[in-house]
């Protein structure tokens, strides 16, 4: 069977591919973007975080370190990186959640049984299941696995990627695959790799791909000012998906905010957004303006 982390399940999600879903997300991820809301995400191995406002200073999680990697300060909790094998122990003993992990194997019976539980939802409001990420891509052998067993299942299945892949994993997907949320983080490769630290003319060649395959689509795009927020990259890339043979001719617009410097803080690493700023609504009402020139409808959040 094939491998890969999950970070995180959401039940009741409503913001990723028609009706109430089941969002399941890998760990792991080739791009590694500046505003990353998900930055416990990209690392393909597990991770710990901790919260120190959630510390009530307990001791269990010490006690119970097999390797004695963990010790008390004024400061909270702190680990020794070198003596940490990231058993996890500590975090199942923490009675307040200060301590958690990121990053966990499922095989496939027990990611099933978990989406099989919420098919009452399914069903009543035309819902079903996303993976997501990181990059649902990375993982393919257990992407694949799940895409036909919930196809076996008869459940709506949605993938969110970044399209960062080889075209003939893409095709594969998505003969198992209903709907694609397909991330268009930048338009300029020089920029895209700036941001993102990949080029994205793989990403835009597979976007190509999908709508001449007539493989159903959805783009959202981070929407940040001084990065994607201006006139001359919205016509572009207003221009260029117009000019697919694409039916749905959908954009969902994702304005920039810094949910991630928590997240860091929890990683325990740094939070450097640099010249990163929300889009003003002058340029969002411009941007919708652009893309309904172009036949494209652009809704604002999700």
């Amino acid at each position: 069977m094939g491998k890969g982390l999950i970070f995180d399940i959401k039940k009741y999600a409503i913001n990723d591919g028609p009706g109430i879903r089941i969002t399941l997300f890998f760990k792991g991820c080739p791009l590694s973007c500046q505003w990353c809301h998900n930055p416990e995400s990209i690392n393909t191995h597990a991770q710990k975080m901790y919260t120190a406002s959630k510390c009530i200073g307990a001791v269990k999680c010490i006690e119970i370190c097999p390797n004695d990697a963990l010790r008390l300060t004024r400061d909270g909790i702190v680990t020794d990186a070198e003596k940490c094998t990231l058993c996890g122990k500590c975090a199942e003993v923490c009675p307040t959640k200060a301590i958690e992990m990121s990053g966990r194997e499922y095989n496939t019976n027990e990611l099933m049984r978990i989406i099989e539980r919420e098919t009452a939802f399914f069903d009543q409001s035309e819902g079903g299941v996303t993976f997501s990420g990181g990059e649902p891509l990375m993982h393919h052998e257990k992407l694949i696995e799940l895409l036909d067993r919930c196809g076996d299942r008869d459940i709506h299945r949605v993938v969110d990627t970044t399209l960062f892949a080889k075209t003939e994993l893409v095709l594969e997907v998505a003969k198992r695959t209903e709907l694609f949320l397909v991330d268009l983080k930048a338009w300029g490769s020089d920029v895209h790799r700036k941001y993102t630290g990949v080029p994205n003319e793989q990403i835009l060649k597979n976007i190509r791909v999908l709508a001449e395959n007539g493989i159903d689509f959805i783009i959202r795009i981070p929407f940040i000012d001084g990065v994607n927020a201006d006139e001359e990259t919205v016509k572009k890339e207003a221009e260029f998906l117009s000019s697919l043979p694409w039916t749905r001719k959908e954009v969902n617009l994702l304005p920039y905010h810094d949910i991630a410097k928590g997240k860091h803080q929890k990683l325990g690493t740094s939070y450097e957004p640099g010249g990163l700023a929300a889009p003003s609504d002058d340029s969002i009402d411009l941007a919708q303006q652009i893309f309904a020139e172009h036949g494209i409808r652009a809704t604002v959040g999700g």
